[in-house]
């Protein structure tokens, strides 16, 4: 049965809009958190802050798998109106979050003990790195939590409400940071404080507005929950996610490590650039959310015309962005990369290899708008082996243009990447959409 419902230019951006700007709400608070501890004139302390942050980023970012996956399946149960499923998707991404939470704090004490120590040898910095992570782990059950939260309501469209949710999180972390941290001279561990505090306060607030407006009648039973097939296909799900975010740090990395055979200066240059990606991922993953969205809903509704309209207006969207981004940065590149360097070294180097920067949320345009309606449809399997065929390609076109062209290859490598990865999957989607669409009616 078809439960048919029409997919605008106006849906899209009412997905796509509140998505990204709580998205762009991330990177103003490590800002602020940079920021209040710069201001204390503690060198110790403000590396100690970065390399805490950059392990909370590694672990929690490693495990961001757990909202996309939620999302997806949220979606669709959404769209075949199913609300004891919704419900169960809910509850079940709420206990594995839990559970996840739990793990982190038992294996806590050993990441304690060892991370410190192998991303710096400065004592004192350590000693800023170890009280950082002993306050902020304590609120991994809650962080997952709120992956879980923002799944779910961003799967059951509504963004707005997942924005007012990342915007009390980030706002009152901030505001919480610069209370503990710089007014009350706590400095890093008012920081550390302040982010555990906001975790526990955006869950606490988002399970009092979500699990009120569950219907009691269609509340899921116990074996609803434990349904094997459910959580296996919940557990395969985040399990191949979690495969492609780990071969495209992967990829990340690699490109920091040829890098770095061209020298500090080089190297540093193409950090500051890789900021220009960053900076157009934030943008392209709020049209991917509405991609995600969109096209779970549409599965779930087993209406194919709404599918294929949702791919086309992302993909209109996605590229018109990537577009606009690029322009503005071939623009306004120079005064960005001179505000994030003083180098002149480095600032003539970034500066002459800018146009591969610009270029990259163009070549990336279709990979995040795929990475979207891959993950709604449950299509991870494909996603994941698409990533693994676009990284072997990316090692053989860096094998083949760096020697032959240095840092030009490196970048050519990297924008050959992102556009691989876009026309791997977009190669299966007819194959894939008949499937699906079949296997639904």
């Amino acid at each position: 049965m078809s439960r048919p419902f029409e997919v605008t230019h106006g849906l899209v951006l009412s997905i796509a809009v509140p998505m990204t700007l709580g998205f762009l709400t991330t990177p103003l608070l490590g800002l602020t958190d940079t920021a209040v501890v710069g201001r204390l004139g503690q060198a110790e302390a403000l590396a100690g802050l970065a390399i805490g942050a950059i392990l909370f980023d590694l672990i929690y970012g490693s495990l961001s798998f757990f909202r996309t996956a939620t999302t997806g399946l949220a979606a669709q149960a959404f769209g075949r109106a199913d609300e004891r499923e919704l419900q169960a998707v809910f509850w079940r991404a709420t206990l594995s979050a839990l559970a996840l939470g739990a793990l982190m704090l038992a294996l806590a004490p050993v990441i304690l003990w060892a991370a410190p120590d192998l991303m710096t040898d400065d004592r004192s910095v350590q000693a800023v790195v170890r009280d950082y992570f002993a306050i902020r782990v304590i609120s991994s059950p809650a962080t997952f939590l709120n992956y879980a939260i923002l799944g779910f309501v961003f799967g059951r469209g509504q963004p707005k409400f997942g924005l007012a949710l990342q915007i009390l999180l980030n706002g009152t972390n901030i505001l919480l940071s610069i209370i503990l941290g710089l007014w009350l001279g706590w400095g890093v561990a008012g920081v550390a404080w302040g982010t555990a505090a906001a975790e526990v306060l955006a869950a606490a607030v988002g399970l009092a507005l979500v699990v009120p407006r569950f219907s009691p009648g269609s509340r899921p039973t116990r074996a609803d929950l434990l349904d094997r097939y459910k959580l296996k296909q919940l557990f395969q799900l985040n399990a191949d996610i979690l495969i492609r975010s780990l071969v495209l740090n992967g990829a990340f990395a690699l490109l920091t490590k040829v890098g770095s055979s061209f020298g500090a200066v080089t190297l540093a240059a193409n950090a500051v650039l890789m900021n220009i990606f960053m900076l157009s991922s934030f943008f392209l993953d709020g049209l991917a959310g509405a991609a995600e969205q969109l096209s779970g809903r549409a599965v779930g509704a087993n209406y194919r015309p709404s599918f294929n309209r949702a791919i086309k207006l992302t993909a209109v969207w996605s590229f018109a962005m990537a577009g606009v981004l690029a322009a503005f940065f071939l623009l306004f590149g120079q005064p960005i990369i001179q505000l994030l360097t003083t180098s002149p070294e480095v600032r003539e180097i970034a500066i002459a290899y800018l146009p591969w920067a610009a270029m990259t949320g163009l070549a990336g345009a279709l990979a995040f708008q795929m990475d979207g309606v891959f993950i709604g449809a449950i299509w991870s399997r494909e996603m994941r082996n698409m990533m693994l065929l676009s990284f072997v390609a990316y090692c053989v076109a860096l094998l083949t243009l760096v020697p032959a062209y240095a840092n030009h290859g490196l970048w050519a490598a990297l924008n050959l990447f992102l556009l691989m990865r876009g026309v791997f999957l977009a190669a299966m989607v007819p194959r894939k959409t008949a499937q699906s669409f079949i296997a639904a009616q």
